[in-house]
């Protein structure tokens, strides 16, 4: 049986995570049920595309993949089905998926399958889960609904690159407190090359001017740049909380500064 993953924003605390998971298991009492994560922010989709886009690849094709993320339906944002790479999304269409997969999906599909209940407050439980347990049964993704040409696109948050600067944003904080700027490792490497740079953080003047390959590389407590396993440009503390420390926040303008 296929595994089926569940994200959502709903935390630990409340019965919702044991009520999708009790929806699965009364369907199918043998399925692989994994959590990714349920401590994303409230209606941060943002936050939870970065989860989903950096976890999913892990997973064998076929997973089908549960998003419970700002997840009630609109005309605006209707709840679909994505068949890509391999993989079955479920959720709200609020952008999300544009911004976990970086190529046009293979197929995707506005569901019709009716709920169990007659509330529309818990998605997850009455229509997300049938619908996950009956691609795991080998419905095929054409019969659950109506096929549609295009994703809601919410554009992700690009650095601005020149020639000597490039200014970056902060785009996710983990449980680490280590800071994640929306640079990549090729888009570094590309512009920066050989040539000298200097990371600077505008909210306390701190600098860095080395990339380093892992936290350990600096002494505890000490500032750090490396890049993370995801692809992207990372500032840490050696087994400290940078954002704390170094004030930072999403959305936080850093900059590279090339040349210097």
């Amino acid at each position: 049986m296929p595994v089926i993953t569940l994200t959502s924003d709903w935390g630990i605390t409340d019965h919702y995570l044991g009520a999708v998971k009790g929806a699965i298991l009364s369907r199918h009492p043998n399925a692989v049920i994994v959590d990714i994560s349920h401590k994303v922010d409230h209606y941060d989709i943002r936050q939870a595309a970065f989860i989903i886009r950096n976890a999913f690849p892990s997973f064998p094709e076929g997973t089908i993949h549960i998003l419970a993320i700002d997840s009630i339906e609109s005309d605006e944002h209707p709840h679909i089905v994505v068949k890509a790479k391999g993989h079955y999304f479920i959720g709200a269409d609020s952008g999300l998926f544009s911004l976990i997969l970086d190529e046009e999906p293979e197929k995707i599909v506005a569901l019709r399958v009716l709920q169990d209940t007659g509330y529309f407050t818990f998605p997850a439980r009455d229509r997300f889960a049938k619908v996950a347990c009956m691609l795991a049964e080998g419905n095929p993704i054409e019969e659950l609904g109506e096929q549609i040409p295009s994703l809601v696109v919410k554009l992700p948050l690009l650095a601005s690159i020149k020639e000597d600067k490039i200014e970056g944003r902060v785009m996710y904080i983990d449980s680490y407190k280590n800071v994640y700027l929306n640079i990549t490792e090729k888009d570094f490497r590309k512009t920066v090359g050989n040539k000298p740079f200097t990371i600077q953080l505008k909210r306390t003047g701190d600098s860095i001017d080395t990339i380093v390959k892992a936290y350990g590389d600096v002494p505890e407590g000490e500032m750090c740049a490396l890049f993370s396993s995801s692809g992207y440009l990372e500032i840490a503390l050696n087994r400290d909380k940078a954002s704390s420390l170094l004030n930072l926040h999403i959305d936080d303008t850093v900059s590279v500064i090339i040349g210097e």
